[in-house]
């Protein structure tokens, strides 16, 4: 399988054509859009003819994402939804907002996310990393759900990272309220996408829905993930990414999982550089996975299906 500067192999000539790979008619929505992984799988996607939504919290910066694409790629399909996804209520008004706009939903690829060197609250008052980074995937995918099922067959992407290895989630102090520190919030909220990535896809598979989920990891990527702490860590950032990926680069395992005709009808698997791999024992935990489900419904007052 293909990897960032590799040449396209024989066994990947014949797909050139395949609807997947072409995606004209396609609708993808994009969280974190604006800029780094989610510009990059932004525009790769509009380069395959999609429809593309990006979305984001900045509305200078959707504009002039959404005007980079379509001047790049001359595909005049690309559109923006304004949100702050750390914000439950802003989910839901993008969710209706997008449902009131388009009928189907091919792909979803959720990407927005940062960490935080400090502990801050959401607008809900929850623990930003985990209302970001979590909470914000698992209520716009539920909110989507429907329509991602009668758009079947139809994708979701949950960007996620190996940070989760070594992790755990302690449902006594889910939000660290004890001991918070910016890579233990950060990873543990990695390891509840890989949760929420299998238990969702053991819902959709037992309800037979034509819906594929998958998560993957984009690698140490020159993004400015970690911008929002401040100027010195601002100043810091590029001397940080010497050695990291470009977001293009990044960006490859989300689009091809998002577009490619190799993981048509694969679900809940974990990718690296277009590889499925093994996530960290742990994550396979079900019963986690069953309670982290749970207590994410309580926190963003959905209902069981």
């Amino acid at each position: 399988m293909a990897w960032a500067g590799d040449t396209p192999c024989d066994e990947h000539a014949g797909l050139l054509n395949h609807p997947w790979k072409m995606m004209k008619n396609k609708i993808c929505l994009i969280t974190g859009a604006t800029s780094g992984i989610g510009s990059a799988t932004a525009l790769a996607l509009a380069k395959k003819d999609a429809t593309v939504i990006v979305a984001g919290r900045n509305l200078k910066r959707c504009q002039a994402i959404i005007t980079k694409i379509k001047n790049e790629t001359g595909n005049p399909d690309v559109d923006y939804l304004l949100a702050d996804l750390s914000v439950q209520m802003q989910v839901r008004v993008l969710a209706a907002e997008f449902q009131s706009r388009y009928e189907r939903l091919d792909v979803l690829v959720n990407n927005a996310g940062a960490i935080f060197f400090r502990r801050q609250f959401s607008a809900d008052g929850i623990e930003m990393t985990f209302a970001l980074n979590h909470l914000a995937y698992f209520l716009l995918t539920e909110l989507l759900l429907d329509t991602l099922k009668a758009s079947a067959p139809a994708r979701i992407v949950n960007v996620a990272s190996n940070s989760h290895y070594g992790q755990h989630l302690d449902f006594d102090n889910l939000e660290l309220t004890r001991g918070y520190n910016p890579g233990r919030a950060y990873g543990r909220s990695k390891l509840a996408n890989l949760y929420f990535t299998y238990e969702l896809a053991r819902h959709l598979e037992a309800e037979g829905t034509g819906v594929a989920v998958n998560a993957m990891h984009p690698g140490f990527v020159r993004t400015n993930i970690a911008a929002n702490n401040g100027c010195l860590v601002r100043l810091f950032l590029p001397l940080v990414h010497l050695s990291s990926l470009t977001p293009e680069e990044g960006a490859r395992t989300a689009v091809y999982l998002a577009s490619s005709p190799e993981v048509e009808g694969v679900t809940g698997k974990y990718f690296i550089r277009e590889w499925e791999v093994a996530s960290d024992p742990v994550s396979y935990d079900e019963s986690a996975a069953k309670r982290l489900w749970e207590v994410s419904e309580e926190m963003t007052k959905l209902s069981r299906r």
